[in-house]
């Protein structure tokens, strides 16, 4: 079915996309309000059931068609995400919302990093200047409230971006020869990690029960807001922008994200700002931003267009959680028959050269 349609207006598409990056961005926030470190998995279990049922209503007519690879995968898939997941959530509890939401961006640059694949044109010089802008903008971030340790939650948020890097490049990996429907392969993904989550919850810490037993009216609305703004409606959005938009104006749309995450942090959350955390914040948003770029250019974009030729699913498997996910993934959902509900997957901002492997490691995250 063929849900382009040239009428609708660009502005549209435009705010509908920059929602869905502002959604991700209070994530964290969000998330820290509600989460407390011995009830991690409790809410974890609450968010992804509530999300799972909402993902369930808007897929149910490809639902007969699931086969065994996708469920295979997708399993696969829900394990590294369930990883994510806990990193993020833990990690969130442990630091500000705005460090949280700038250093998962690092995403950006490592997953080009660990995605030495054989034929890839070799990065340029200019995208390892990137990366030290982006080290040292941490360096500088986690540092601004004086000399000390990086907090236990920096460092946690910092192995959720390498997870998610490794998430991206295993769903490009695993859909470049293999025909992997989206919204199955992404409900399934969400599933097999709520059933994660739900064991941890039942065996760690405090279960979802007596998690839900504590939750405020506002609390849950924040978690519904989690379940349903950032995840379902973010996966939707991007399915359906994905078809009337260019896949560098997804990209850059979404990958405002960081910068809401940072705003909200201080503006609503009160995170303390420093000259030292300003500093650090515009040298990550800068080095990532230059590391997007350079990851466009012609001889890997040629590269990288080949890929999403043969792999039009895994744009939009990637990225579920809440996160940060920014890769172009216009290209990959054009020729992908979208369910008429449309649909959306996590994540995280993600380089061009990984375009294959995101709309979803992100949803979530956040």
């Amino acid at each position: 079915m063929d849900l382009v349609n040239p009428t609708t207006n660009r502005r549209t598409v435009d705010l509908a996309l920059l929602a869905v990056a502002v959604a991700w961005g209070s994530s964290y926030l969000a998330a820290k309000d509600t989460v407390t470190p011995d009830g991690v998995f409790g809410f974890l279990t609450i968010r992804f059931g509530l999300a799972v049922v909402g993902l369930t209503l808007v897929v149910a007519p490809r639902l007969r068609g699931l086969t065994r690879t996708e469920a295979a995968w997708g399993s696969a898939f829900g394990a590294i995400l369930s990883v994510i997941l806990a990193l993020e959530t833990f990690g969130v509890t442990k630091t500000s919302a705005a460090n949280a939401g700038l250093i998962i961006s690092l995403t950006i640059v490592i997953t080009p990093l660990l995605d030495r694949r054989v034929g890839v044109p070799r990065l340029p010089a200019t995208f390892y200047c990137a990366v030290a802008m982006a080290v040292a903008g941490v360096g500088l971030l986690t540092q601004s409230g004086g000399f000390a340790a990086p907090s236990l939650g920096d460092f946690l948020m910092l192995l959720a971006a390498a997870a998610r890097s490794v998430h991206v490049i295993v769903i490009s990996r695993a859909s470049a020869d293999r025909k992997l429907d989206p919204a199955r392969t992404t409900l399934v993904q969400f599933t097999v990690a709520l059933a994660v989550f739900v064991v941890l919850s039942a065996t760690t810490g405090r279960g979802v029960l007596e998690v839900a037993a504590h939750l405020t009216a506002r609390s849950w609305l924040l978690v519904l807001h989690l379940a349903l703004t950032c995840t379902v409606f973010a996966f939707v959005v991007q399915m359906w922008a994905a078809r009337r938009t260019s896949a560098a104006r997804v990209s850059v749309l979404l990958g405002t994200e960081p910068l809401w995450a940072a705003a909200i942090g201080v503006a609503v959350g009160g995170d303390p700002v420093t000259i030292v955390g300003v500093v650090g914040a515009v040298l990550i948003l800068a080095g990532t931003y230059l590391a997007r770029t350079v990851e466009g250019q012609p001889d890997r974009a040629d590269h990288d267009a080949d890929a999403d030729a043969m792999t039009p699913t895994a744009a939009s498997i990637s990225s579920s959680s809440s996160s940060p996910s920014t890769v172009p993934i216009a290209a990959a959902a054009r020729s992908v028959d979208v369910p008429d509900a449309d649909g959306r997957a996590s994540s995280a901002a993600n380089p061009p050269s990984s375009a294959s492997s995101t709309i979803s490691a992100s949803i979530s995250s956040r």
